[in-house]
């Protein structure tokens, strides 16, 4: 990079060759499914450029009706879209393609002018204008991801009698699910999965709130439920109206099965135990909604070979391309087959069964997962902590 705030400038590789490289991409990554790819892509500009009254209507349309209205809408949003001499450039290099000028010069002769060549002239600069704005804010994201990145935990401490696996993948550049575990002393590891409403940059801000919020209080409070309870009143006095978290935390001890748990708001971890399951108990009100809510702390004993899975909804309403959510009934059958697995195989099986389901497609929304498995008593785990990201 040249500077600290703005990105590298483009390399002087042969555009001959850059061209080439990309043709062998376009081949072998979407020629096979290209038309998967095309449906998603009008998909993609659907939900940003549309709302969704004009998406409720496309679907009761005919084929060719709606296809008019939809590049007509689309053309439509990309316009309003635009910053106001943006618009102007498109709309004269609209009119310029649509029209040829005719000049009268001095002596009276008629000139024909193809306002075509000065069409592709705006439009090229308007895309130049357009895609340095995307690169600055690219530029501005990968800053957030490498600080959120550095804010996650490498590694865990480990503790005797217990396999843990934690894993977390963005559906954007940043997200909004924080993975965490926290050494409170010698032998004693808090674990925190919490999932902020909303995506992307917004998510991720508050996510690093609730993060730096845990971590401070988490060695001074007597218990879970007053840790809960004090964040929550934080991020109610320092969030955004609109914007809330779930929580489950949890407190393990080295060669002890007793686990302590609060859930605020997130989905009841699900307990494991050959080839059975059950889910615990449902939470108390989710971080940042009402000052005065209060969080009830909670404790279980895992016998060994037992395990506790948290996660969060990407997980569950993962998206396929035909727009189906990946659901309750296909994450149960994968629960009933973790018996006798460690942590990690655990894991693995989950994120194969989901990535499976959506294929393609891209991700709808931030996934994070934490298993831990008791052991054997004389067993020491010091899981890593794996942090994915969107391919």
């Amino acid at each position: 990079m040249t500077n600290g705030t703005r990105p590298a400038p483009v390399s002087d590789k042969p555009i001959w060759e850059t061209l080439k490289q990309d043709w062998r991409y376009v081949r072998d990554d979407f020629g096979p499914a290209w038309r998967a790819t095309l449906r998603m892509t009008v998909a993609e500009l659907e939900e940003f450029y549309l709302t969704p009254e004009h998406r409720s209507r496309l679907r009761g349309m005919g084929a060719v009706k709606r296809w008019f209205s939809l590049a007509w809408w689309l053309l439509k949003g990309l316009f309003l879209k635009l910053a106001p001499l943006r618009r102007v450039i498109l709309l004269v290099a609209l009119l310029l393609l649509l029209n040829s000028a005719q000049i009268d010069s001095v002596r009276g002769a008629r000139v024909s002018v193809d306002g075509s060549l000065f069409a592709a002239v705006l439009l090229l600069g308007l895309l130049l204008l357009e895609l340095k704005d995307k690169l600055l804010a690219r530029h501005e994201l990968e800053a957030g991801r490498a600080v959120q990145r550095a804010l996650m935990p490498e590694r865990c401490p480990g503790l005797g009698g217990w396999d843990v696996w934690s894993y977390t993948r963005p559906a954007n550049d940043v997200g909004g699910d924080l993975v965490d575990c926290l050494e409170l002393g010698p032998g004693r590891v808090g674990f925190a999965l919490a999932d902020v409403a909303g995506k992307a940059l917004p998510a991720a801000l508050l996510m690093a709130k609730v993060q730096s919020t845990l971590r401070a209080l988490a060695t001074d409070v007597q218990s879970l439920s007053q840790l809960a309870s004090k964040t929550n009143a934080i991020l109610c006095r320092d969030g955004l109206s609109n914007r809330f978290a779930t929580l489950v935390y949890l407190e393990l001890r080295d060669r002890d099965g007793v686990v302590r748990l609060v859930n605020a708001g997130h989905m009841p971890p699900v307990r494991i135990s050959g080839g059975t399951f059950h889910e615990l108990p449902r939470g108390d009100m989710a971080l940042g909604m009402m000052p005065a809510s209060t969080y009830q702390e909670r404790q279980l004993e895992l016998r060994p070979g037992e395990m506790l899975v948290v996660y969060s909804d990407g997980l569950t309403e993962a998206l396929n391309e035909a727009g189906e959510f990946y659901g309750d009934e296909r994450l149960r059958s994968v629960f009933a087959g973790l018996g006798g697995l460690s942590a990690a195989e655990a894991g693995a099986r989950l994120l194969a069964s989901v990535d499976a389901f959506i294929g393609r497609t891209r991700p709808y929304d931030d996934l994070s997962l934490v298993i831990l498995r008791r052991e054997g008593v004389g067993t020491n785990f010091g899981s890593a902590l794996p942090i994915a990201t969107r391919p």
